[in-house]
């Protein structure tokens, strides 16, 4: 039963687009005879060392079904039952995953207030003085996102400096990159640069939103902490039986830089849904661009106009401030034809 969608393409959310066809594809070779289950096949192993070859010979990676599911084994792994979780509050982990660390891991989330979701090292160490007294949490774990959940991207450097804080108090550094390879499109360098270089020690490695389907993974770069990820996964239900489908897509993504080419074209995609709101007073993007994702206020009337025919997120109804996503496969003409009836809402 062939479905026609009811809406044209959607700014929602890069989760409503596809599977990238490479991906697709990899999916259907690996459709062929049997092959061991939870993770004994070859394409598994052969994502194995793809992830050594792009990340170092240390990292290890493990797939898994969703983005919440990698950043809670992630999170369980360094976690004590007395323990916290420093984040931006406006992080995945606090606000958009029903509270399941602090329900499952039975840990405290500390979350920070930030004007652009990132996390800079005062926000860590004003924080530190609680280490060593009984009455308190103990802070173990700082946790961002890359990209933040406002659109921006921590450089490098920015995600190094959090690192040497981190590792100076005895705590680790997690990373959730759902959109990681937006934020390594935007800066112009490789994972590692922002990954292994930096000083993180695991990190969600966001396949979903670049084109895959269902296919995320754990990358543990710390090996102090590498024997309780496969028990770890199987208890919190991320251990997939028939494996080979999740990790030929993430071998996909990571083979000839088809995530850089996808990401580059999603972030690109917003700059041209940028440049074409740029000059209307009525449209105020009130966040750096840095990823594809867009943040604007613009008239209530105006939203409820568009989203009569469009699909985006109304992310404060109050000051009408609303998110735009593009996709890897957000085209010009999705985006010009947005646009002009961007353009037509404001002005009517």
């Amino acid at each position: 039963m062939l479905i026609e969608p009811s809406y044209p393409k959607s700014f929602a959310s890069d989760n409503h687009a596809g599977i990238h066809p490479t991906v697709l594809q990899a999916i259907a070779d690996a459709n062929s005879g049997d092959a061991p289950a939870y993770g004994g096949d070859d394409w598994t192993t052969a994502f194995e060392r793809q992830v050594k070859l792009v990340f170092g010979e240390q990292a290890m990676g493990f797939p898994v079904f969703n983005g919440a599911g990698a950043n809670l084994v992630s999170l369980a792994l360094p976690l004590g039952r007395y323990d916290s979780i420093i984040c931006p509050e406006t992080a995945h982990i606090a606000c958009h995953e029903t509270g399941a660390a602090e329900r499952l891991l039975g840990v405290k989330l500390t979350a920070i207030a930030t004007e652009d979701g990132k996390l800079r090292p005062d926000d860590i160490t004003e924080r530190l003085h609680v280490l060593g007294v009984h009455h308190e949490v103990q802070p173990k774990v700082i946790s961002i996102s890359q990209v933040t959940e406002l659109g921006t991207c921590y450089t490098p450097d920015e995600i190094a400096a959090l690192a040497d804080v981190a590792h100076g108090a005895g705590l680790k550094l997690h990373v959730d990159g759902a959109r990681l390879a937006n934020a390594a499109a935007h800066l112009g360098c490789d994972f590692r640069a922002m990954t292994t270089d930096a000083g993180v020690d695991v990190f969600s490695f966001g396949g979903t939103k670049n084109g895959a389907m269902a296919a995320e993974a754990v990358i543990l770069l710390d090996p102090e902490l590498g024997t309780a990820v496969p028990f770890l996964r199987r208890q919190s239900l991320q251990l997939a039986s028939k494996m080979r489908f999740i990790s030929a897509q993430l071998t996909a993504l990571l083979t000839d830089d088809l995530w850089l080419t996808n990401a580059t074209h999603a972030n690109a995609m917003a700059q041209r849904l940028v440049s074409g709101v740029a000059d209307l007073p009525e449209v105020d993007i009130i966040l750096p661009v840095e990823s594809n994702a867009v943040f604007a206020t613009l008239p209530r009337d105006a939203v409820q106009t568009l989203k009569a025919r469009y699909r985006f997120e109304y992310w404060d109804e109050r000051v009408g401030l609303v998110r735009w996503m593009t996709a890897f496969d957000t085209t010009p003409e999705h985006v010009d034809d947005f646009v002009a009836d961007i353009r037509k809402a404001v002005s009517g």
